[in-house]
């Protein structure tokens, strides 16, 4: 008996989580490199474009794209997407020993928290229901129900880029992930529609000839850009830890909406798998705001007493905090 489509997919989806995880870990230490020698990305600077360290994240993160581009062509987003919690785990557990961002218990107790979401959605995922041509999914790509939500999700950055990220995007994080993860719900989609177009191509059916390729081909293109160019600002402004889960919960919330939208991964699934699948996915949230939580209060600055001893000719005098002023300097390192 075969391997069945959504084995491959699941697999795919493993693999690629090991690579962006760890892809995070290098690019996060390739940008803190090039921010001692230049002008670093959370304040508009490029110089980690000449760093070898980032280069090899970049490297491992196409890898990691490619194997979940993959995943994608024969899994439907609602399986493949939730498994990118995976990554969060490998992240957690790198930046513990290579970003010395240590990784407490609770903060165990939330991957595993996510291995046992990612369990219950891999058990209960659809079936992929693939079109048979690239026009198919462009007349999914034009119903009245998706153009709302590209339309929405396309208003939402223009507002958060024009707006919001001058004002507030060094000291929220949501801000620089938000952009992220709307524009990474069309990057999927797009994605997507271009796997199985190169799918029915390698089946015999060439869909090079049909407009709609490229246009899902230019979209993707954007997209990824995007993505690329706020994730790189939010992990030099933030702490690799918080911005990892934050991403993820936030990107595989609305990629699985975008997906429903256009696809109808759901279509033809009883209420119990619906909803043993949300309940899956709702636990992997659980385990990644755990995650969090514990990470952010690591972070909280400690606080301490400052005193010294000043000489003088009548003897000495004990000075205390109380008695003078002083400026607090904080790194986001």
């Amino acid at each position: 008996m075969g391997v069945s489509d959504n084995t491959k997919g699941f697999a795919l989806a493993v693999v690629s989580s090991a690579f962006i995880g760890s892809s995070f870990i290098l690019k996060k230490k390739g940008l803190k490199r090039a921010g001692k020698s230049g002008t670093r990305a959370g304040v508009g600077g490029y110089a980690y474009l000449l760093e070898p360290l980032w280069w090899a994240g970049m490297i491992t993160m196409v890898i990691g794209e490619v194997a979940n581009f993959v995943a994608y062509v024969f899994a439907p987003a609602a399986l493949v997407t939730p498994l990118g919690a995976l990554s969060i785990i490998v992240s957690a557990f790198l930046s513990h020993f290579m970003l010395k961002e240590r990784l407490q218990r609770m903060g165990i107790l939330g991957c595993i928290s996510c291995i046992v979401g990612s369990v219950v959605i891999v058990i209960h995922a659809p079936q992929e229901q693939s079109p048979s041509s690239v026009e198919e999914i462009w007349k999914l790509a034009t119903q009245p129900g998706f153009l709302i939500y590209a339309a929405a999700t396309l208003s939402f950055v223009l507002i958060l880029v024009v707006h919001f990220e001058p004002r507030y995007g060094h000291t929220n994080i949501l801000i620089y992930l938000g952009i992220c993860s709307l524009m990474g719900s069309l990057t999927v989609v797009s994605i997507k529609a271009i796997g199985i177009a190169i799918k029915l191509t390698f089946q015999g059916m060439s869909q090079v000839t049909y407009y709609q390729t490229w246009l899902f081909v230019t979209v993707a293109l954007v997209c990824v850009i995007s993505q690329l160019n706020y994730l790189n600002k939010a992990l030099d402004t933030f702490n690799t830890a918080i911005v990892s889960p934050i991403y993820y919960v936030m990107f595989t919330s609305l990629t699985i909406i975008a997906s429903a939208i256009m696809f109808k991964d759901w279509s033809g699934q009883n209420i119990s798998s619906i909803a043993s699948e949300l309940c899956g996915f709702i636990t992997v949230i659980s385990g990644t705001v755990l995650l969090h939580t514990t990470r952010e209060q690591e972070i909280a600055p400690a606080t301490a007493t400052i005193s010294w001893y000043i000489g003088k000719s009548t003897g000495d005098h004990m000075k205390t905090i109380d008695d003078d002023h002083f400026v607090i300097l904080q790194s986001s390192d």
